[in-house]
C-alpha cells in the first residue's frame, strides 16, 4: 500500500465523531510482528523459492517476483515492462488468454500481474488445494509467453489512452518533472513515453525486452498460506524446473539529485496550484531509514500529521496533501504532495515549508511522538497481516540486502525513536535550501506568491 492511500484509509477512519470532540484517545500498544518460518531452497537454474506456511483460511498465495521492472528498460524502452506485464496474460505456447483466465477461476484464483519500478509480480491467489496447478500455470505464463500481435495491439492502444489521460493531469505531469529532476539520466526518471515511441513499439521488441529481462536466477517463488509442502515443492521443481537461466540483472545504480530550486510547469486558467516538494533522504539500509518514516508520518505521511493538519483542518487550503518517504532499491526520496487553491499558493507553501522548519528547529513533544509511533507499527503490523503483505515484506528484505531481523525487530525500533532522533534526521535530511521545487499552475497568477522562496528555473 502506498503512503497516499494509507492517507486515505486513514482519512476514512478518522471521520469526525462526538469521541472526537473530547480529544483523540490515547492509542493503544501495537502487536509486534512476528515472520512465520520460511523454507527457502534455490534450483539448478537459479530460481529462488519461498515456501512460507502462513494463517488458517485454506488458501494460498503464489507470486513470481522477477527483476524485470521499469528500472530495466533503456532510454528508448519507456514503458516496455508495462506492455510486457500486460501481454502475459494474453496468450502463452500452451493457452490463449481465455484458457488462462479458465484456469485461473476454477482455482477460485485470478491471475494479477504488476510491474514496479525494480521488479514485475506475476501472482495467483486461490484455494489451497490447487497450489500444484497454480505452480504450472505460472511457469506456463512467466516462461512461454508468445506475444500475439493482435493483442501488442490492443495493449498499445490501451495504454495510449491511460497516456493521454494521465498527461492531462497536474499531478502526473509534475511527477514526471520531479523524477526527470530527481534522477537525470536514470530509469527511475523516466515515467512516460512519447505518444510516437509507444505507439511505434513492435511484437519483435516486445520478445526482446521479455528475452533479455526474464530468467530463472533473476526470479523468486513465494508461496504463502495453506499448503501440502510435499506436494507443492515437488509442483513447484517440475514446473519452474525447465525455465531458462537468463542473464544476470544489472539495473544502473540510482544516484538522486535535488536542485534546489522552483520548477514552473504553466497551466493558464487552472484554478488549482499541484506542489511538489522533496529531496533524496536515507535508503533502508541506513540506520535513520526507520526514524525518518516516523518523521514523515508526523510531518506529512498521516491524516493526522502537522502538515495535513495546518493546510487542511485548520486553513482549508487543500483536500488531501501527503508525503511519503518513496523506496526504490538502495534509494529512497522524501517528498510532500499537495493540490491547493490557486489563490493560497504561496500561503500554503509558507507553511509547508514552516512545519519542516518547525520539526529542524525543535523536536516534537513526547505524546505527539508517541500517537505517530502507534500509527507507524500498528499500520506496519495491518500490512503484513495478509499473504500478499508477507510476500512484499520478503521480498523487499531481499531487494535491500536485509536481513530478517529488520522485520522482527521493526516494531521495536519504531516505538524506541525519540524525540530528539526525529529532531535530527529532519535537520539531516530535511535540508529546506536544497529540496526541488516542482509546481504545476496558473503562472501568470502564482508568479508573485511564490517570489519569495527563490527564482523560477529557467
Amino acid at each position: 500500500m502506498s503512503p497516499r492511500a494509507v492517507c486515505l484509509v486513514l482519512a476514512v477512519a478518522s471521520v469526525v465523531s462526538p469521541l472526537q470532540a473530547q480529544g483523540r484517545p490515547t492509542p493503544g500498544t501495537p502487536k509486534s510482528f512476528t515472520l512465520p518460518a520460511t523454507n527457502s531452497f534455490r534450483l539448478p537454474n537459479g530460481l529462488a523459492v519461498s515456501l512460507v506456511p502462513y494463517g488458517n483460511v485454506p488458501k494460498v498465495l503464489m507470486q513470481v517476483r522477477v527483476r524485470a521492472g521499469r528500472i530495466h528498460e533503456a532510454a528508448d524502452e519507456v514503458w516496455m515492462a508495462e506492455l510486457v506485464g500486460d501481454l502475459l496474460k494474453e496468450g502463452t505456447e500452451l493457452r490463449d488468454a481465455e484458457a488462462i483466465a479458465r484456469e485461473a477461476g476454477r482455482m477460485g484464483a485470478r491471475l494479477d500481474v504488476e510491474v514496479e519500478q525494480d521488479l514485475a509480480v506475476v501472482g495467483l491467489d486461490g484455494l489451497s488445494e490447487f497450489a500444484p496447478r497454480m505452480a504450472a500455470l505460472l511457469a506456463d505464463v512467466v516462461g512461454r509467453p508468445t506475444f500475439p500481435a493482435t493483442q501488442v495491439a490492443r495493449v498499445k492502444t490501451d495504454r495510449l489512452r491511460q497516456l493521454s489521460i494521465e498527461r492531462s493531469q497536474p499531478e502526473p505531469l509534475g511527477r514526471e518533472l520531479f523524477q526527470r529532476l530527481m534522477y537525470p539520466d536514470h530509469p527511475y526518471g523516466r515515467l512516460y513515453p512519447s505518444e510516437e515511441r509507444l505507439a511505434a513499439y513492435t511484437p519483435a521488441q516486445v520478445r526482446s525486452f521479455h528475452a533479455a529481462n526474464y530468467g530463472a536466477r533473476r526470479a523468486h517463488v513465494y508461496v504463502v498460506g495453506r499448503f501440502e509442502r510435499g506436494p507443492t515443492e515437488a509442483a513447484v521443481r517440475k514446473a519452474f524446473g525447465g525455465w531458462k537461466a537468463g542473464r544476470v540483472s544489472t539495473p544502473k545504480p540510482a544516484s538522486p539529485v535535488s536542485t534546489g530550486k522552483i520548477h514552473l510547469i504553466d497551466r493558464p486558467g487552472a484554478h488549482q496550484s499541484t506542489l511538489l516538494l522533496g529531496i533524496p533522504v536515507a535508503e533502508p539500509s541506513d540506520q535513520d531509514y526507520v526514524p525518518l518514516l516516523v518523521t514523515n508520518a508526523l510531518l506529512g505521511g498521516s491524516f493526522i500529521s502537522r502538515i495535513t493538519t495546518n493546510i487542511r483542518e485548520d486553513k482549508g487550503y487543500t483536500y488531501s496533501p501527503y508525503s511519503e518517504v518513496s523506496t526504490r532499491t538502495h534509494d529512497a526520496h522524501w517528498v510532500q504532495v499537495a493540490d491547493v487553491t490557486t489563490e493560497v499558493t504561496g500561503p500554503s507553501l509558507k507553511e509547508i515549508r514552516g512545519e519542516i522548519d518547525r520539526l529542524r528547529r525543535e523536536p516534537p513533544p513526547t505524546e505527539e511522538l508517541k500517537e505517530i509511533q502507534s500509527y507507524v507499527a500498528g499500520l506496519f503490523v495491518l500490512r503484513n497481516s495478509t499473504r500478499a503483505g508477507i510476500a512484499a515484506q520478503l521480498s523487499f528484505l531481499e531487494q535491500q540486502g536485509l536481513d530478517r531481523g529488520y522485520l522482527t525487530g521493526f516494531v521495536s525500533r519504531v516505538r524506541s525513536v525519540t524525540p530528539q532522533q526525529v529532531h535530527r534526521v529532519a535537520q539531516k535530511h530535511l535540508r529546506l535550501e536544497e529540496m526541488t521545487l516542482v509546481l504545476v499552475g496558473d503562472r501568470a497568477r502564482v508568479d508573485s506568491q511564490i517570489k519569495p522562496y527563490g527564482p523560477i528555473a529557467r
